[in-house]
């Protein structure tokens, strides 16, 4: 049998996924469905390609490592679009069918906190969300136990030649991105010396401004849609959204913009 679009797709697979759990079903349950799938296929490609990154970062192929944060900064752009098709279902068709997603929610997404600590934003606490042994504690235990793209990108600054202080290289993977005095130092010396590098370091800035962006339109569509009620699965809802916000995932980045 010739292999086909719809065979090398899966079409009828992926068509099938979609399955509404609302009486009649509601109509936009369907839209809320699908836009959360997407998301989901989303974030698959986003850790690919920042999985790539690091390859590509340790190998000493920064030209290809700038490749995939275009690349994800291209998918962030996209997720914070698609918040304008959700934003389209108004607070009492989502009341419609809120009632038959019981305990899911949002804040169980294994993949966005795959993300996370992809980028060194590392909450043990996320690990205990999910059942032991099952397969997004295994995926998320192994990106928890590797190492972020920051400290990546440290490594090789330091193999280079800058002076990265040594606490800041022989931290935990485990540890969250914190400021270091000494590590803005050198990017401050980045920027005033070395234009390629400083490409580099204004491509970080804009993957974390990506992720910041995101958050803020995600908090504005929830509150727009539930306001201020507990969120979908007993979780905070608007309370919790809006505590990750201006949190930047590569503090250094940001704390030098200051000095120049």
């Amino acid at each position: 049998m010739d292999l086909t679009y719809g065979r090398y797709l899966k079409v009828d697979e992926l068509l099938d996924l979609q399955e509404c759990r609302s009486d009649g079903p509601e109509h936009d349950e369907m839209l809320f469905i699908v836009i959360h799938q997407v998301y989901e296929l989303w974030f698959k490609e986003v850790l690919h390609e920042a999985d790539m990154f690091v390859t590509n970062i340790e190998a000493g192929r920064l030209d290809s490592g700038a490749h995939q944060l275009k690349r994800i900064l291209k998918i962030l752009k996209t997720l914070v679009a698609q918040l304008d098709v959700l934003e389209t279902m108004t607070p009492l068709e989502f009341q419609s069918f809120r009632s038959f997603l019981e305990s899911a929610s949002g804040f169980q997404s294994a993949q966005f906190r795959e993300l996370e600590y992809a980028l060194g934003i590392k909450d043990a606490q996320h690990l205990e969300r999910f059942d032991e042994g099952s397969r997004e504690r295994v995926r998320l235990e192994e990106r928890y136990n590797s190492p972020s793209i920051w400290s990546t990108f440290l490594v090789h600054l330091s193999t280079a030649g800058f002076a990265i202080p040594a606490d800041i290289l022989e931290r935990e993977v485990t540890a969250p991105t914190v400021a270091s005095s000494g590590v803005q130092a050198v990017l401050s010396d980045i920027y005033r010396t070395r234009p390629d590098l400083t490409e580099m370091c204004e491509s970080l800035t804009d993957l974390d401004e990506g992720l910041q962006e995101w958050r803020y339109r995600h908090v504005k569509m929830v509150q727009r849609t539930i306001g201020a009620k507990i969120g979908s699965g007993g979780s905070l809802g608007v309370e919790y959204l809006q505590s990750t916000l201006f949190n930047p995932a590569f503090p250094d980045l940001w704390e030098i913009r200051t000095g120049f």
